[in-house]
């Protein structure tokens, strides 16, 4: 059964390459794209991903507080925080209580997908 996975990110191109990362990969699949923190949250709540991808600083809502709410509504699905700040997030906002299961920078998205496959293994 396909994984699949929310990714948020106020940046388009972004979004369209993310997508096009895991379309090439049979195990997963994006069920659903967000703009916007907000946005993201009213998609998980509607999908239900296995997985959610966000983007640290986007509109109305950044990802490190959407990331808190998601984990109130859906608290064992994995998060992560895909961010160009990935060392400043690691050093002031990870920690026990952190909703975030894994930082990685964007610029290195080419070992997302096995970001992805630690947290949501397939069978």
């Amino acid at each position: 059964m396909t994984k699949t996975i929310l990714v948020a990110d106020d940046n388009p191109a972004i979004r369209e390459s993310l997508c096009k990362m895991f379309e090439a990969e049979e195990e997963y699949g994006i069920c659903a794209e967000a703009s916007n923190g907000e946005e993201a949250i009213t998609l998980a709540k509607q999908y239900r991903p296995d997985l959610v991808i966000l983007d640290l600083l986007m509109p109305f809502l950044n990802g490190y507080d959407t990331a808190r709410k998601l984990k109130w509504i859906m608290p064992t699905v994995p998060i992560i925080l895909f961010t160009l700040y990935a060392d400043t997030v690691r050093n002031h906002m990870m920690g026990m209580n952190s909703p975030v299961d894994l930082v990685v920078a964007k610029t290195e998205a080419a070992n997302l997908i096995g970001h992805v496959r630690s947290l949501i293994p397939v069978a």
